[in-house]
């Protein structure tokens, strides 16, 4: 009778655990994308999902929600549930910069969102056409003082915009700002000789860089970039106060509790840890990084304060 009792338990016990397996495999984390497929942050986002899939113990999917500045994006994640099932995965400007640049922007970053962790650097480098003369950036702000220098970016607010404005407050260079619709057609025009400088993250010039198009100048960095050890920063030289990131990270609802925090958090440093992870996105030229919640949390709020001062001090107003 009761070798029966023990062998029912088993079962039920046996049935408890493959219902909670089904229905562990059936959740899907979705990782929110404010930019259509194919560009740099979507890049990041798929690289990520197997192994984060792995470490989760689920499955994990990218969900491109592009438009409106990123607000799209926060919108779809602070009407889902706070059970840490829908991520953000944004670059700087939806976050540390819009808050200045628009008056009017639907979403709080400190007030509506947790931070998860952050997954990638993406260090602005100043490059030029390779038919220009300057060498390291020296050479570059001597010419810039001398003559009237033109400098392509994405588009105004954006990091490479406010990059350009830390450098022309750093050095007096006679800098000029062309904005453009994206960093492509900006890069473009760079390599056709229509504009003399970009800065721009080292992911999307890499290519043109290796093929000859774009000649690298310096970094906005405090430190060398693996990939190209040769090419100075501007701190080195002692320009100081240009540094620019557009770094990568991971935000989740405001209202996800603190334990499901810290398990994404473990989660998205044990993928970036990944040999298979790590590889191939330095490959592509970013720079793995994760960091704890309250880490991330301390880095947005200084680069918000940061690009907000030169917003204000430029007078910088949204196309």
């Amino acid at each position: 009778m009761q070798r029966q009792r023990f062998i029912k338990i088993l079962a039920a016990a046996a049935m408890a655990g493959l219902t909670t397996l089904a229905y562990a495999q059936t959740k899907t984390t979705r990782i929110l994308v404010a930019f259509p497929p194919g560009g740099p942050v979507d890049f990041v986002a798929r690289t990520l999902t197997e192994q984060l899939s792995k470490e989760l113990g689920q499955q994990v999917m990218v969900e491109n929600k592009a438009g409106a500045n990123g607000a799209i994006a926060a919108d779809t994640l602070l009407k889902a549930p706070a059970d840490g099932q829908t991520l953000w995965l944004t670059s700087v400007g939806a976050v540390a910069i819009n808050p200045s640049l628009y008056a009017a922007l639907p979403y709080d970053p400190v007030r509506d969102l947790a931070p998860v962790s952050l997954v990638v650097n993406n260090v602005e480098m100043l490059v030029v056409n390779p038919n220009n003369p300057v060498h390291g950036p020296q050479e570059f702000i001597a010419a810039a003082r001398q003559k009237s220098t033109t400098m392509a970016s994405s588009g105004t607010g954006s990091v490479p915009h406010l990059a350009m404005e830390l450098l022309a407050d750093a050095t007096r260079a006679d800098l000029i700002h062309v904005p453009y619709k994206g960093a492509a057609p900006a890069i473009t025009d760079v390599m056709a000789g229509h504009v003399d400088g970009f800065f721009g993250d080292i992911p999307g010039l890499m290519g043109h860089i290796r093929s000859g198009k774009l000649k690298p100048v310096a970094l906005a960095s405090t430190r060398r970039h693996p990939l190209f050890p040769d090419v100075k920063t501007f701190q080195e030289i002692g320009v100081a106060g240009v540094d620019s990131d557009n770094w990568y990270a991971l935000f989740a609802h405001k209202n996800t509790s603190a334990a499901e925090l810290d398990r994404l958090n473990q989660a998205v440093r044990r993928t970036l840890a990944s040999e298979a992870v790590r590889t191939k996105l330095i490959a592509s030229g970013a720079e793995p990084s994760a960091s704890s919640s309250a880490e991330l949390s301390a880095l947005l709020k200084n680069d918000m304060a940061k690009w907000g001062r030169v917003i204000r001090d430029k007078k910088v107003k949204a196309d």
